[in-house]
């Protein structure tokens, strides 16, 4: 029995009507997350094609089979059997599908907070997502998946889905926490690559690496065109092609993230507001609530402490 996801909601937005040269995204994210964790063991069967997609979770991916390549932030990796994709919270991601092969794979969400829960001195379980961004790829290759420690208890997690025995869910959650040691661990080793992308536009990669260092800053198309050395229309189309998102609702989807972590720090939600490259606060309260389902002030209230 494989459990299934739902891949019906595309997650491509509408836009609500701003001024300015950027429009403010109205779409849902793909997945909900509403426990610490989640697992799938997924199988599809032919060509079929995906869109490009975010979740405000992390998501690590297993390749068990299947002729795919993964789109990631710009970049796309042709991956192997048993390579383990990461994708941060946010990072706009999708599978290519090449042949009828079965496209068969272990999907992880990973709520950003369980894992700051177990951050301490001397352990931090996120260590493999920044890891992957300071190597500057989304892949992680071990030389011996099969015969490594790792392997056994991705086997072992796999199976605990289907486990009906006492304290199924106590043991389902700790085999995830080996899990991820045992891929922390991995991560440090030297026996590991970070797989290169296959094909990248590196303009556009510069592109996408310039608004992710510079999200709460007024940018243009202008701007950016001037920076880059890429005509309007060129930037717009490419940057389209290769994100599926248009500039303008790339950097809306990165602000709302990041005023969602500034809501739960406490800071005052006008502040955010500007703080993060809105000019209006009724359009960012409004996008927020639609990208978020409740307001910045409701997030506020249901996590506060009394």
């Amino acid at each position: 029995m494989f459990y299934t996801e739902n891949h019906t909601n595309p997650g491509f937005p509408s836009t609500i009507p701003q001024k300015g040269p950027f429009s403010m995204p109205e779409y849902k994210k793909i997945g909900y997350l509403t426990t610490d964790f989640k697992m799938f063991h997924l199988k599809d069967e032919g060509i079929r094609s995906f869109h490009y997609h975010y979740h405000d979770f992390h998501k690590i991916l297993i390749l068990l089979s299947g002729d795919v390549s993964y789109c990631v932030e710009g970049r796309s990796y042709d991956l192997q059997k048993n390579d383990i994709v990461f994708i941060s919270a946010g990072e706009v991601h999708k599978p290519v599908i090449h042949s009828n092969a079965a496209y068969e794979r272990i999907i992880l969400y990973v709520s950003p907070d369980f894992l700051e829960h177990y951050k301490d001195e001397d352990t931090d379980l996120a260590l493999c997502f920044k890891r992957a961004g300071r190597e500057q790829s989304h892949v992680l290759r071990l030389r011996s998946f099969t015969g490594s420690r790792l392997g056994a208890i991705a086997k072992d997690l796999d199976a605990s889905l289907r486990d009906q025995d006492y304290a199924n869910k106590l043991h389902h959650r700790l085999l995830f926490l080996e899990f991820l040691i045992q891929l922390n661990r991995a991560a440090l080793h030297n026996n590991v690559e970070y797989i290169e992308t296959s094909a990248a536009n590196e303009k556009i990669i510069n592109v996408l690496d310039y608004l992710n260092s510079h999200l709460t800053e007024q940018i243009s198309i202008d701007d950016l065109s001037a920076r880059f050395y890429l005509s309007r229309s060129y930037l717009m189309h490419t940057f389209k092609e290769q994100t599926g998102y248009s500039i303008g609702n790339y950097l809306s989807t990165k602000r709302l993230l990041l005023a969602r972590d500034l809501v739960l720090t406490g800071k005052p939600i006008t502040e955010v507001c500007y703080e993060c490259g809105f000019q209006n606060y009724s359009t960012f309260s409004r996008a927020y609530k639609k990208s978020f389902g409740e307001s910045p002030r409701e997030l506020r209230q249901s996590t506060s402490v009394s």
